[in-house]
C-alpha cells in the first residue's frame, strides 16, 4: 500500500471566548449557494486532525475547524467541561466568526457536540454531519439487566478518578506518546495512517499546564442531554459516517439506534476505524461534499 504524503497544519489563528484563547483555522472562500463547515474534533484531538479533510475539502467551501475549550491549543482553564459549555462555545463562535450557519461535522466527542448545536441553538447550523459519534442513550426499553458487579466496579471506578490524585496518574500515563500510540494502533484499521506526527499532535496538548484537570473534569461532569432526546428535536438534515472497524463502539447497532430515533437521515459505512475521517479522508471528503452540494440545492 502506498503510503500518503504528509499533509502540513494550516496556520491559525485565536478567539477571545469568555477571556480565553480560542484557536481555530479558516481555510477555502465563501460560496453564495454553499454553507460554510464547521470540523469539530473529538476528545483528545484537535484542529491537526481534520488537516486532510481542510486541504481536500476546501477547494469547494469555506472551511472552519476549531479546538474546543481544554483541546489543542484553546485555553485550558479550571473549568467544569462539558457540552453545553462546547455547545455555547461553538455557538458563539458561529454567531460572531463565521457569522452565517455552518455544516457542523464532528468525530465521537466533537460529534455529540455538534449535535448539541444543531437542536439546542438551531440558528447556528445549516445541516449535521455526524463521524462516530459519541453520547448516552437513554435506556428506554429497560431490556439490559444490570450487573452489580460491574455497576459496584462501574461506581467504584468513578468515584476513585473523581480523587485529584487518581485522575492525575491515570493522566500522567496515558498521556505517555507510547500509549497514544498504542491506543491509535486499536482504533485505526490502516496502521500506515499512524504517524509520528499523529501522535505528536495528540501528545503536544496533553503538556500545556491544566490539562489534566480538563482530563479530570470528565469525571466529575455530569452527562449531558441524551442523543435519543436530541434526535428526536432535531429539524437539521443529517448525515451519519461510520468507521466499521471502530472497536469502542458497535458501529452497525449505533448506526440502528440514531435511525430508530431519525429514520431520515443518510448514513454511510467505511472500512476504517474510529476515525475515518484521518483514516480514509479522501472517501468522507467526497461523500460529505456530495451530500453537503445536494442538501444545500433542496
Amino acid at each position: 500500500m502506498q503510503v500518503a504524503p504528509p499533509v502540513a497544519s494550516i496556520p491559525g489563528q485565536f478567539w477571545t471566548w469568555r477571556q480565553q484563547p480560542v484557536y481555530y483555522v479558516k481555510a477555502g472562500e465563501r460560496h453564495p449557494a454553499r454553507p460554510p463547515l464547521l470540523l469539530v474534533h473529538g476528545f483528545g484531538a484537535s484542529t491537526d486532525h481534520w488537516k486532510k479533510n481542510i486541504a481536500g475539502l476546501s477547494q469547494d467551501f469555506e472551511v472552519w475547524a476549531i479546538d474546543l475549550m481544554g483541546f489543542g491549543r484553546s485555553g485550558k482553564p479550571d473549568w467544569n467541561y462539558s457540552g453545553d459549555l462546547w455547545r455555547d462555545q461553538l455557538h458563539e463562535f458561529i454567531t460572531e466568526v463565521i457569522g452565517q450557519p455552518p455544516v457542523l461535522a464532528g468525530n465521537s466527542l466533537g460529534g455529540y457536540v455538534a449535535l448539541c448545536v444543531a437542536t439546542q441553538r438551531p440558528q447556528s447550523a445549516a445541516g449535521l454531519v455526524l463521524i462516530n459519534s459519541a453520547g448516552p442513550f437513554t435506556d428506554i426499553q429497560g431490556t439490559t439487566k444490570p450487573d452489580p458487579i460491574r455497576q459496584v466496579m462501574g461506581s467504584v471506578v468513578t468515584t476513585l478518578f473523581q480523587q485529584d490524585w487518581a485522575s492525575y496518574l491515570l493522566f500522567k500515563y496515558i498521556q505517555q506518546r507510547s500509549v497514544i500510540r498504542k491506543t491509535l494502533e486499536k482504533v485505526y484499521l490502516d496502521q500506515s495512517a499512524i504517524t509520528d506526527q499523529l501522535v505528536e499532535d495528540i501528545y503536544r496538548p496533553s503538556s500545556d499546564p491544566g490539562a489534566e484537570k480538563v482530563f479530570a473534569s470528565v469525571f466529575r461532569t455530569p452527562q449531558g442531554e441524551k442523543v435519543d432526546v436530541l434526535l428526536n428535536e432535531l429539524t437539521k438534515p443529517l448525515l451519519m459516517l461510520w468507521g466499521e472497524g471502530d472497536p469502542w463502539i458497535n458501529a452497525r447497532e449505533r448506526g440502528a439506534k440514531f435511525r430508530s430515533y431519525h429514520p431520515q437521515l443518510t448514513e454511510y459505512y467505511l472500512n476504517a476505524g474510529h476515525c475515518p475521517h484521518d483514516e480514509v479522508p479522501d472517501q468522507v471528503n467526497e461523500l460529505l461534499r456530495s451530500w453537503v452540494l445536494q442538501s444545500a440545492q433542496q
